[in-house]
Formats: structure tokens, sequence, C-alpha cells
């Protein structure tokens, strides 16, 4: 009981700040808003982005659960097949250049709900985040049939958690060095995200296949 509620609890903040992560679209705006209008405009953008993050892990989460006993029929080879999507997600953002997507963001105060809606409707603009979101239940075997209720309520807490704590951390840091911080920066973040993502990804094949043999 008490490790399946830890493993959720790693797996859901693990997924969570995966997730939010990889500096697209939301991130650049996350950290224009924190350098143009102060940290915590950023942060909100970035809870508007963990609420649509949040959305298609339930979404996806609801859509496997329809397929529980295929699941755990095939576990190993959702894993590797999760893993291979990773993969291809890291070889994307290290290819990314993120100041193709740098627009010019108007000095000033947002509102609250602004900045939380403009952060969620960025991350729910693009579905293919559930590509990811699939591939990270897989790794993580997030949906098993031997989860409770109270398991996945916890699992989707941590997952809003992480993604939170990602933003909180990434607008702190983007405030402190504000006066350093450029294109190249977020060039390296990418690199960096997706070389753990790739450590994820190659562990979780390796284990597969260990389970297959």
């Amino acid at each position: 009981m008490i490790d399946s509620l830890l493993h959720m609890v790693f797996s859901g903040l693990a997924i969570g700040i995966i997730v939010s992560a990889p500096m697209g679209p939301v991130g650049i705006l996350c950290i224009q808003r924190t350098l143009n209008k102060g940290r915590w405009s950023g942060f909100y953008t970035g809870v508007g982005a963990a609420l649509s993050d949040i959305f298609y892990c339930l979404l996806t989460g609801f859509g496997l659960s329809f397929i529980e006993g295929f699941l755990d029929r095939h576990q190993e080879i959702i894993q590797i097949i999760g893993s291979v999507v990773l993969i291809g997600f890291a070889i994307y953002l290290f290819k990314k250049n993120p100041s193709g997507q740098l627009k010019s963001q108007s000095s000033g105060i947002s509102s609250l709900k602004k900045d939380i809606l403009t952060g969620f409707l960025f991350t729910f603009s693009n579905p293919f985040i559930l590509f990811l979101v699939i591939g990270l239940f897989a790794r993580f075997n997030f949906m098993h049939t031997d989860h409770r209720f109270f398991h996945y309520i916890t699992g989707f807490l941590f997952i809003f958690a992480g993604a939170t704590l990602w933003w909180y951390f990434v607008t702190y840091f983007v405030d402190k060095v504000r006066a350093h911080f450029n294109i190249r920066s977020m060039w390296l973040i990418n690199r960096i995200i997706g070389s753990i993502i790739l450590i994820f990804a190659l562990v979780g094949i390796v284990k597969s296949f260990t389970e297959i043999l």
C-alpha cells in the first residue's frame, strides 16, 4: 500500500516536471513575462500551463483505463514503445531552436486571470502533448490494474504539483539571473531536459527487455 502510494507520488512529480520542462511556446512566454512583468506574472502563466497539462493527463488516464487489461498483458512492450516515443521527443528537443518562437511582449502588469488563461491556452493548443503523456504513463507504469482510485487521485495531484513546482523554480531562477538570461540559456535548458528524458527512456527499454528475457 505505502509502496504503491510512494510510486504514484514519485511518478506524478516526475511526469509533471518532464511534461512542463521543454522550452516550447509556453516556456518562452513564462520567461518573457518574468523578465518584462515580474516573476509572479510568469509563474501564473506556468500555473495555467500546468492546468492544461493535468487536463491532458486526465484525458489520457481515462482513455487508458478502458484498456487496463491490454496494458497489463503487454506491459513490457508498451513500456518499450513509450520509451521509444520519449527518445523521439528528446531528439526533437536537441534539434529545436527556441529563438524561432521568440516574440516581443509588451511590458505592463497582467491580471492573474489573463496570465493563467493564456498559459492554459498556449499549452492546450498543442495536442501533441498527448503523445508525450502516453509515453510517460507507459514508462512510469502510471496506469496499473493494482492501483485503486485514491492511488490515481494522489498521482494526478502530484503531476500538477510537479508541473507547478517546475514553473515556480524556473521563474525564480529567471528572476534572479535576469541580467544574464538569453536565447542560449533556453537552448541549453532544452539540451539538458532532452538528455534527462533520453536517460529515462533508455533505462525503461533496458528494464523492459530484462523483464521479457
